[in-house]
């Protein structure tokens, strides 16, 4: 029902649009906005006062109406230029590298310096890789400190995460 509604009421808006347009701008002078009752009394105060501003207003300004007579307004129209259709040649020249952009190894490009207690990627999966290959030489307090890391932070690594293990059927 409410779409039914609703297209009913949107033909009744657009009932005679251009000959109710047509009338308002066909009005003479255009009704002005009402004003607040606070505005109104606050115009009739200012003009109480300074009655010489309707009279300033009422008088023409000839240095301005000068001016308008001073300035003239030219417009020339220039055509687009049609956009080049894809059969026709164009003078740009086509990219020279074709190549696709590379793929990283990780995803993502690895950062040039590293800070002090961080390890990329890279080396974590390194670090991780050798831990399970050999536990003993590969210890975490060695771990962090070639890489420059908290021990914490690596022992929290090593239980947490493994590199994947391939086991073959006998």
């Amino acid at each position: 029902m409410g779409k039914v509604l609703s297209t009913v009421g949107r033909k009744v808006q657009r009932f005679n649009v251009e000959g109710r347009a047509q009338k308002v701008i066909s009005q003479a002078k255009p009704k002005p906005a009402p004003k607040f009752e606070s505005n109104l009394r606050d115009l009739e105060r200012v003009l109480k006062e300074h009655p010489e501003i309707v009279e300033e207003q009422s008088r023409k300004n000839v240095k301005l109406d000068e001016h308008l007579r001073q300035v003239y307004v030219t417009s020339k129209d220039t055509l687009p230029e049609p956009l080049p259709n894809a059969n026709q040649a164009t003078d740009k020249p086509l990219p020279i590298n074709r190549s696709s952009v590379e793929e990283y190894e990780f995803g993502h490009l690895e950062p040039r310096t590293i800070t002090k207690g961080r390890c990329t990627l890279r080396q974590a999966v390194q670090f991780i890789g050798n831990h399970q290959t050999d536990p003993e030489q590969w210890t975490a307090a060695k771990i962090a400190e070639y890489y420059r890391m908290k021990e914490p932070l690596v022992v929290d690594i090593l239980a947490h995460f493994k590199s994947f293990e391939v086991h073959l059927p006998d």
